[in-house]
């Protein structure tokens, strides 16, 4: 509730900053922004849910043994120079 409301007021400051270029100061302008913009920051971090435990073991909790890919998860890339030079003499 608190987070939503930091970011609803958050959205009004930068709305009202942007609308307000030809009546203030530059200074005044660039404080609201900043303002704003943490406020934002604050906000969204206050209204985030509790982050989950993302490990192998935890991962594997949830996926059957048949899931499971057997293979490495990285690809080994062989050089063709041979190849193509053995293309290229025949």
């Amino acid at each position: 509730m608190l987070g939503d409301i930091m970011l609803y007021v958050a959205t009004l400051a930068i709305l009202h900053a942007a609308y307000s270029t030809y009546e203030q100061k530059t200074r005044q302008i660039v404080f609201e922004a900043i303002a704003a913009l943490i406020l934002g920051i604050v906000g969204s971090a206050i209204r985030t849910p509790e982050l989950r435990e993302v490990t192998w073991r935890s991962e594997m909790k949830r996926r059957s043994a048949e899931e499971q890919d057997p293979r490495l998860s990285f690809t080994t890339f062989a050089q063709r120079a041979g190849i193509l030079q053995s293309s290229s003499a025949s």
